[in-house]
C-alpha cells in the first residue's frame, strides 16, 4: 500500500482543513439546526454523537475517501476471512473468530478454528458452573470465594476492567482479584485478604514463561502450600490459561484445566478467549455469552455498513482528522460510570501498543503522526483534576464522553447529577465564555470595572474543544461487549490508514531482554561494560543491597 499522504484523498484533506479556517463548531450549530442529526449514529446499542466535533459533511465526505483510498473494507474482510495480516509474526488476526456468533467457518491454513474455539467454550462452561455452584472444592472440601487472576499486559487488564464493568451482574459468592505487577507489593496486598481454603488461582500466559506472571505465580504456589500444608493442594487451586501443556504439568496444574488460546489471538484482543476465565466466573457462562453476542452485532455492523454510518469507522476517522489535521497529539477517554473506571487503561494498551509504531507495513520510517496518547479518568473525579486544561489549556485535547442512561446501582439523584454534569462538560467545551460574558458577570457581582479588569482573562474559556459523546441504554455485557469490539475496530482503521501493522509488539521486547540480563548482573555484583555509565552506576549500587537483603 502507498503512504496515505501521497493519496489524493489525503491532500484533499490537508487543502479542506486549510479552507476551514478557523474551525468554528458554534457557528455550525448556529447554521445548521439539524446539526446534531447530520452527525449520529447507532449500531449494537451503542450511540454516537459527534456533532461537537471540528467536522462537517465535506469533511467526513474526504475522511471516508481516504479509507476508501487505502483499502479498509479490503483489509476488513483479510481479517474476517482468516488471512495472515499480522504479517511481521506470519500470524492471522482473529479474535473476531471468538464470537463468531453464528459458527462461520473461519480458516487459517485451510483448517476451520471454529471447532477449536467452541470446545474451549464448553470447557469454560463446565468449570465455570463447577465453580460457581460449588461442585468444584478446595484440598480441604471449601467451596470457592475468591477468583485470583494472575498476567499481565492483555492477560491483566482485560478482565479487570470487564470485572469491574459488570461487578453488579456478578455471583454474590465470589470476588475477583487482580495480579500484574511483579512488585511483591501487589500479590502480597491480594494474599492478605484471603482465604487460602477458598482461593482460585487462574494463571494466564500463553507460553507460561512470562516473568512477571511466572514469578507471582510461583509466590502464590508457595503462599498456598504453606497456608495448606501439601502440594498436592496446587491442583484443586491452580488452574492455567495456557498452551504450554508440558509447563503447566510441571506447576502441578492438572492439564485437564489448563484452557487453550491460540497464536491468532493478540493479548490486547484476548478477553474474548479463555483468557476472559475470571469474567465468565464471576457474571457466568450465560451473561459470558452476551458479552460475545454484543461483540460479534459490532463485528457485523462493521463488516457490512456503508462506511458513513460505520460507527467504528466514524471513531477512527475523527480520530485520523484529530491526529494528522489539527495536530492533537493526546486523546482522553473520560466515562461517566465508575464501572468503566479501567476502560481509559484498557484502550491504552488497545491503541498505543497497537498503533504505536513509526515504520510502515514496508518497513520505512513514516513521515506522518500515528497514535495519539490515550489517557482519562472517570467523571465526575476527572472534573476537579485535570479538566482544567481541556477547557483553558494551551492543548486541545479531543474526548471521548461515555455514559450509560441507566444505573446499575441506582442511588437516589445520583444517576441524574452524574449525567448533568456529563452533557454539561461537553456543552462547556463546545460553547465557552466570552469576554463580554465575564464582565457582564462580574458585574453583576458588584466588582468594579478595575477589578472587572483584572479578572477578566482568567475567567474567559476559549470554547470549541471537541469532544464526542458515546451513550448506552445500560451497561451490561451486551453492550460492554459491543463497546470493546467498536474501539478494536477503531484502532484496526486507524492501522490500515497508517499503513502500520496493528497486530505486533515489538517495542515490549528489547526492555524484556535488557532486564533479564540486568537481573543476572545483580546475582553477579558487577555490571557489563556494555552498558551506558548510568545504567551501570545503578546496578552496581543496587546489586549489594539486593545481595544483603537475600542473605537475612
Amino acid at each position: 500500500m502507498p503512504s496515505p499522504v501521497l493519496t489524493q484523498a489525503w491532500q484533499s484533506l490537508a487543502i479542506h482543513r486549510e479552507e476551514l479556517g478557523a474551525l468554528d463548531v458554534r457557528a455550525w450549530f448556529r447554521d445548521d439546526p439539524e446539526r446534531a442529526n447530520r452527525h449520529f449514529v447507532s449500531a449494537a446499542g451503542i450511540n454516537l454523537d459527534y456533532s461537537k466535533q471540528p467536522v462537517n459533511t465535506d469533511t467526513m465526505a474526504l475522511l471516508e475517501a481516504l479509507a476508501e483510498a487505502m483499502d479498509v473494507s479490503g483489509w476488513a474482510a483479510r481479517m474476517f476471512n482468516g488471512e495472515k495480516i499480522n504479517f511481521t509474526e506470519d500470524r492471522a488476526v482473529l479474535h473476531i473468530a471468538l464470537r463468531n456468533r453464528r459458527n462461520r467457518p473461519i480458516r487459517v491454513d485451510g483448517a476451520d478454528v471454529m471447532p477449536d474455539v467452541n470446545r474451549v467454550l464448553a470447557q469454560m462452561r463446565q468449570f465455570t458452573a463447577a465453580v460457581r455452584d460449588g461442585q468444584w472444592r478446595g484440598h480441604t472440601g471449601e467451596t470457592i470465594t475468591d477468583v485470583v487472576n494472575i498476567g499481565i499486559g492483555g492477560s491483566d487488564l482485560g478482565p479487570v476492567m470487564a470485572c469491574a464493568a459488570l461487578k453488579s451482574f456478578g455471583h454474590s459468592r465470589l470476588s475477583s482479584h487482580f495480579v500484574s505487577n511483579i512488585d511483591g507489593t501487589h500479590l502480597a496486598e491480594t494474599l492478605a485478604m484471603l482465604d487460602a481454603k477458598r482461593t482460585l488461582f487462574i494463571v494466564c500466559s500463553k507460553t507460561f514463561t512470562t516473568q512477571e506472571t511466572l514469578t507471582n505465580a510461583r509466590s502464590a504456589r508457595r503462599w498456598l502450600i504453606e497456608k495448606l500444608g501439601s502440594d498436592t493442594a496446587v491442583a484443586k487451586h491452580f488452574v492455567a490459561v495456557s498452551t504450554n501443556a508440558k509447563e503447566v504439568a510441571a506447576f502441578g496444574i492438572d492439564t485437564a484445566n489448563m484452557f487453550e488460546f491460540w497464536d491468532w489471538v493478540g493479548g490486547r484482543y484476548s478477553l474474548w478467549s479463555a483468557v476472559g476465565l475470571s469474567l465468565a466466573i464471576l457474571i457466568g457462562m450465560g451473561q459470558f455469552d452476551q458479552l460475545l453476542d454484543g461483540a460479534f452485532e459490532m463485528d457485523e455492523h462493521f463488516r457490512t455498513a456503508p462506511l458513513a454510518k460505520n460507527l467504528p469507522v466514524i471513531l477512527a476517522l475523527l480520530g485520523i482528522w484529530q491526529r494528522n489535521f489539527l495536530a492533537a497529539e493526546t486523546y482522553a477517554i473520560l466515562p461517566y460510570s465508575q464501572a468503566l473506571a479501567r476502560f481509559p487503561a484498557y484502550l491504552q494498551q488497545l491503541e498505543m501498543e497497537s498503533n504505536g509504531k513509526r515504520v510502515d507495513r514496508d518497513g520505512k520510517i513514516v513521515d506522518y503522526a500515528t497514535a495519539p496518547i490515550i489517557w482519562g479518568e472517570p467523571g465526575t473525579n476527572g472534573q476537579h483534576a485535570f479538566y482544567q486544561l481541556i477547557h483553558q489549556g494551551t492543548s486541545t485535547v479531543p474526548a471521548d464522553f461515555i455514559f450509560a442512561l441507566r444505573s446499575e446501582c441506582p442511588l437516589g439523584d445520583h444517576q441524574s447529577k452524574l449525567l448533568a454534569n456529563c452533557l454539561a462538560q461537553t456543552e462547556a467545551l463546545l460553547r465557552g465564555k466570552d469576554e463580554k460574558q465575564v464582565e457582564l458577570e462580574l458585574r453583576k457581582q458588584g466588582m468594579t470595572q478595575a477589578q472587572i479588569a483584572d479578572l477578566v482573562a482568567h475567567r474567559v474559556f476559549p470554547g470549541n474543544r471537541p469532544s464526542s459523546t458515546i451513550m448506552l441504554d445500560r451497561l451490561d455485557p451486551r453492550t460492554l461487549g459491543a463497546l470493546i469490539a467498536a474501539y478494536e475496530h477503531k484502532a484496526f482503521v486507524q492501522g490500515i490508514i497508517w499503513n502500520i501493522n496493528s497486530f505486533d509488539q515489538w517495542g515490549v521486547e528489547l526492555g524484556k531482554q535488557l532486564a533479564n540480563r540486568i537481573l543476572s548482573e545483580f546475582d553477579d555484583g558487577a555490571s557489563s561494560p556494555d552498558h551506558d555509565s548510568s545504567t551501570r552506576w545503578a546496578i552496581e549500587l543496587i546489586a549489594p543491597q539486593l545481595n544483603n537483603i537475600a542473605r537475612r
